[in-house]
């Protein structure tokens, strides 16, 4: 018997691209069915985060005309990486392979079938990577080429160019379901569950409607949450400049004392601010840094809900049945 997969889509606003890619998503997974790769009981899973239009009624609808086709809410907006979380969750009872992709036709839905493939010969994680950045501007290009090294540098285990279009196996979500982090980098975190993987290429493509709800603000949030929360190298980088800071400041004591007994004296409130300026600035950065950790240490104590299903387009189906 074929394997079912369940191809998870999270979505925020996106009445405007859900229209055009929601088609070929249908055909690609009816394409993968017709060639008995998967499970005719295979299906779309959109997952709608919080939308303020009306991305949750195109949902409806879409589950309404094909049975392929099926969805979840969240009860308000939590995020994308929360909302592809709930979606691999919803579907870890279903399904033996997930796929997460986002709607908005940028990641070339053809490559879910090489994806596929790869599973069929014994890897649990497929990472879908960018074959190359053409289509980025210089400065996104580059700053995401630096994002990359420096996870590296700070030792999180990432996959070069890899977003968050990925095949998870079912086994392989077993065990990542076990990870209880309120503070989510989808990306960093399934590495971390081990099992065989590989990489699929593909090439990424303009958005095909709409416009991107991922700005520069949200994007640099999403670098520095990785960082924090799959590392602790900030914290110890700290440590080993604070042990510079006091080791330069213990010789710049004893010039001074030196200097005292030698009957020199050394004029210049500038230099004496400028240390000191500087040694605030240091000391207030430092601190930032570390009640970043003690802000995620708050949060992760909580164990508040990383999802709250409001809706699903079965219940719907139900409803109008009964």
């Amino acid at each position: 018997m074929s394997d079912v997969l369940y191809i998870i889509i999270p979505c925020y606003n996106e009445e405007a691209v859900l229209p055009v890619t929601a088609p070929l998503f249908l055909e690609e997974l009816t394409e993968l069915i017709g060639k008995g790769k998967i499970s005719p009981e295979s299906r779309i899973m959109f997952v709608d985060d919080g939308s303020r239009d009306s991305t949750w009624d195109i949902i409806s609808d879409l589950a309404k005309k094909d049975p392929h086709f099926t969805g979840i809410a969240q009860s308000r907006n939590r995020g994308h990486q929360n909302a592809v979380l709930a979606g691999l969750m919803e579907a870890r009872s279903r399904a033996d392979i997930t796929i997460s992709i986002d709607c908005d036709g940028q990641d070339d839905i053809k490559a879910c079938e090489k994806m596929v493939d790869a599973y069929h010969e014994g890897c649990d994680i497929v990472y879908g990577v960018r074959s190359s950045r053409k289509t980025d501007s210089f400065f996104k290009r580059t700053t995401a080429r630096g994002f990359y090294r420096l996870l590296s540098l700070m030792g999180v285990e990432v996959v070069y160019d890899h977003a968050d279009y990925r095949l998870v196996s079912a086994r392989a979500l077993e065990a990542f379901a076990d990870f209880k982090e309120v503070n989510l980098f989808l990306r960093g975190m399934f590495p971390l569950v081990g099992f065989k993987s590989t990489t699929v290429e593909y090439e990424r493509h303009e958005r095909m409607a709409g416009k991107s709800h991922y700005p520069l603000r949200k994007m640099l949030m999403l670098a520095f949450d990785g960082i924090t929360s799959l590392s602790v190298t900030p914290i110890r980088f700290i440590t080993g400049f604070g042990v510079i800071v006091a080791i330069l400041s213990l010789i710049g004591v004893i010039w001074a004392v030196v200097t005292r007994f030698m009957g020199y004296t050394v004029d210049g409130w500038a230099s004496t601010t400028s240390i000191i300026c500087f040694l605030g600035g240091v000391q207030l950065i430092s601190l930032g840094i570390i009640g970043e950790y003690i802000g995620k240490i708050y949060l992760e104590t909580k164990g508040r809900p990383r999802y709250i299903i409001s809706r699903r387009t079965d219940d719907d189906k139900n409803d109008r049945e009964g």
